[in-house]
């Protein structure tokens, strides 16, 4: 079953001076993991050539992803450089995509605003880029495929990058993972999370399809409280729910046999990924 890894790189000033919180990493990881694709990295760096290279050399090489996503610095402001970037780093040149191009000039006409420059500049992309279309602002994204990885560049503005993901990248992404998830949450009350890690520490090992985390919510001693999450993945064959729906039951009824006065609020609903 092929696995594939990926990166977020969010870019901006205004990140790593904490100005803005990052919730595009957030939404990415959580798509990006409901198309079975396994996200090994975050990393945020502020609006300069040698760290956004920098930033990218570490997806690449030392994490090995397949896809790497970038989020911020397409508009039309000096500082925003994170498409000349890719391309000094590929090696490619840095020129008007033509489609892009069409579509900010058409934004901008329709609002009877001239073509200016700074505007212009949002249609540059890497020489191989393939532009992607921006259904709610104005900046186009773009993704570069090369044989082992893909970089996927969007806007920072979340509902910008989020339009961008659903009507462009989401879809082509879908057609690379073999990969099939389903997911449920359980609520553990009585029990401190490090009584109930000995029993599930005792079940996942060995099952390299299954990842279980406990999320306390209460005092580990006085009133705990622990929220149990089951995710199990399954090639494209196979039914990811049912395989989680038998994992979520086979372990309740360890807790239940072995851990004294623990009770368990929900079922063992299991929800598909994308």
């Amino acid at each position: 079953m092929l696995i594939l890894k990926a990166t977020i790189i969010s870019i901006g000033n205004e990140l790593i001076q904490g100005r803005i919180v990052n919730t595009n990493a957030s939404y990415l990881s959580r798509r990006l993991t409901l198309l079975g694709i396994d996200v090994v990295a975050h990393i945020v760096v502020g609006d300069d050539f040698n760290d956004i290279s920098k930033a990218l050399d570490i997806a690449l090489r030392l994490f090995g992803s397949n896809i790497v996503v970038t989020t911020g610095g397409l508009g039309p402001t000096y500082d925003d450089i994170t498409s000349e970037a890719i391309a000094r780093y590929l090696g490619e040149e840095y020129i008007i995509n033509e489609e892009a191009l069409r579509e900010v000039k058409e934004k901008y006409e329709s609002r009877n605003m001239p073509l200016t420059p700074e505007r212009i500049k949002m249609a540059y992309m890497p020489k191989s880029a393939k532009s992607l279309q921006n259904p709610v602002g104005i900046a186009p994204g773009f993704m570069v495929s090369r044989d082992n990885f893909t970089i996927i560049a969007l806007p920072g503005v979340p509902a910008e990058m989020e339009g961008i993901w659903e009507n462009g990248v989401e879809p082509y992404l879908k057609r690379f993972s073999n990969r099939r998830l389903a997911e449920t949450y359980i609520r553990l009350i009585g029990a401190p999370e490090s009584t109930l890690a000995a029993y599930i520490n005792r079940y996942v090992r060995g099952k390299n399809n299954v990842y279980i985390k406990t999320h306390p919510k209460g005092h580990e001693t006085r009133g705990p409280i622990n929220d149990l999450y089951i995710m199990v993945s399954t090639g494209q064959e196979t039914d990811p729910s049912e395989e989680c729906l038998k994992v979520c039951n086979e372990l309740i009824d360890i807790l239940k046999k072995n851990v004294e006065g623990l009770l368990v609020e929900g079922e063992c609903i299991c929800n598909k990924s994308l």
